[in-house]
């Protein structure tokens, strides 16, 4: 049975009493959709990793051996970052840079964006789609951005999506499950 990465570029911090950031919400609703399929994933995100590690390019962490072993394991990976300024956080792509050159050869890949304004749409396709395809990625599935409106929690927590979103994550799902069996 095909194993899927969530992998998280999320660097916002995660209160222990309040809801995820909105990227990484995303990603455990993914978790979901892909256990009612019957797949399995894995969770990973920016945060896993020692901050020092990612400034001083450290490719000796255990940190990022145990990332490497993740990616190499998956046959496809969910990408989800937020967008600030245009791009990614620069703190994800200290990630990305650490990986193998060819990491994400022979992977499915599924981007996935939030962002606080339209203005930032493009992001997966001029920022983040060019650093998968210098990582080897050929399969790299119709990127998903999210207005951070279209993200809710309700007061116990719960994500509450837009119809339209949920329609369009079921699909990108539905998408990379057909590509990875």
């Amino acid at each position: 049975m095909p194993s899927i990465l969530l992998l998280s570029g999320s660097p916002g911090p995660r209160e222990s009493a309040g809801p995820p950031p909105r990227s990484e919400a995303i990603l455990h609703y993914v978790a979901g959709i892909l256990s009612q399929l019957g797949l399995s994933s894995e969770f990973a995100s920016v945060r896993d990793f020692p901050a020092e590690d990612l400034v001083r390019v450290n490719f000796e962490s255990p940190h990022l051996k145990q990332i490497q072993e993740k990616v190499a394991q998956a046959a496809g990976i969910v990408l989800s970052a937020p967008v600030y300024k245009a791009s990614y956080p620069g703190v994800f792509k200290a990630l990305l840079d650490l990986l193998d050159q060819d990491a994400f050869v022979g992977k499915v890949i599924l981007p996935i964006a939030t962002g606080g304004t339209l203005a930032h749409l493009l992001a997966i396709d001029f920022a983040m789609k060019p650093v998968l395809a210098v990582m080897g990625a050929t399969h790299i599935l119709k990127g998903i951005y999210i207005l951070s409106s279209q993200i809710q929690f309700e007061a116990d927590g719960t994500l509450r999506l837009e119809d339209e979103i949920a329609e369009r994550l079921q699909a990108g799902i539905q998408a990379l499950v057909q590509a990875v069996q």
